[in-house]
């Protein structure tokens, strides 16, 4: 089986979503549910197919009742450009549903009734995930744009609280316009316990960002920026001005200084290794 064909095989479904789907069919509903299920699962398939292009490990794709979830086991280390590509594989795939769409319709194989409610659902499910709230693929493209002009934890940090202020404002207007719409309901609070809990797990996701330089697993630097430090600057803080696609220099003291130059390795081999996290730059320095 290659690479694309083992993409079936990580997908899970739900268990909330059979649960929808049995009220579905009491309230006959299931064809809406099976519209709507079949465009979240392109969706989904077109993340994967493009993370299996680049060699990604793929952890497995969740089907929920109102989207989906591609997981997988990279943290920030992969090109810039294949993060974009990634992203953007899922919401091209409505692009070529509703180009499907009229086709299937010439062709007799779609009714007009259906086709029209197809491309309703199209159109929402596209417009939904572009909203810019983390995890949403609007959400990653912010965090994805924020990476290449802040550190790594710094773009994280700035996504998330982003995230915070638009479900605010969602939240405001769907209590001053459709407070009693308990499906929109229900998906606002599922991403406010997702963008909570990735609040909360911050410092996990750095940690795994910083292993994967240390190990140099799949890592790919675009170019090398220099970090002026100070000899007194505790290794933790250095760590945090790591950006994603750079290779890091350390200055410590300042370019023109006698205290010397770290290699980002150096720092990394001596948090990580060494377990030395409480170590000050000019302690590293002075061993060598």
């Amino acid at each position: 089986m290659n690479k694309y064909g083992i993409l079936l095989k990580g997908i899970q479904i739900h268990p909330l979503f059979w649960i929808v789907a049995g009220i579905a069919i009491i309230t006959g509903h299931f064809w809406q549910l099976l519209f709507l299920f079949m465009i979240v699962f392109t969706h989904e398939i077109g993340h994967a197919a493009a993370a299996a292009h680049f060699g990604w490990k793929i952890k497995r794709i969740l089907i929920l009742p109102f989207g989906g979830v591609c997981e997988v086991d990279e943290h920030g280390n992969r090109q810039i450009n294949e993060d974009l590509v990634v992203i953007l594989a899922g919401p091209l795939q409505h692009l070529i549903i509703a180009a499907l769409i009229p086709v299937l319709v010439m062709l007799s194989f779609l009714p007009t009734d259906f086709a029209k409610q197809i491309s309703l659902y199209n159109i929402m499910i596209l417009l939904f995930n572009l909203i810019p709230v983390w995890p949403l693929d609007g959400g990653k493209l912010v965090q994805l744009f924020l990476s290449t002009r802040h550190p790594y934890i710094k773009a994280c940090r700035l996504s998330l609280m982003s995230s915070f202020i638009v479900l605010l404002f969602l939240h405001a207007i769907l209590l001053l316009f459709y407070p009693f719409n308990i499906n929109v309901w229900i998906i606002l609070l599922y991403l406010d316990i997702t963008l909570w809990t990735d609040w909360k797990q911050q410092g996990y996701v750095f940690m795994r960002f910083l292993l994967e330089r240390h190990y140099g697993k799949n890592i790919n630097f675009s170019q090398l920026q220099p970090i002026e430090a100070r000899g007194e600057d505790y290794l933790h803080d250095v760590l945090e001005k790591f950006k994603r696609g750079c290779k890091h220099l350390i200055y410590v003291g300042g370019r023109n200084s006698s205290l010397g130059k770290l290699d980002e390795n150096e720092i990394l081999h001596a948090y990580f290794t060494e377990k030395r996290v409480s170590a000050q730059l000019k302690d590293l320095v002075y061993d060598d």
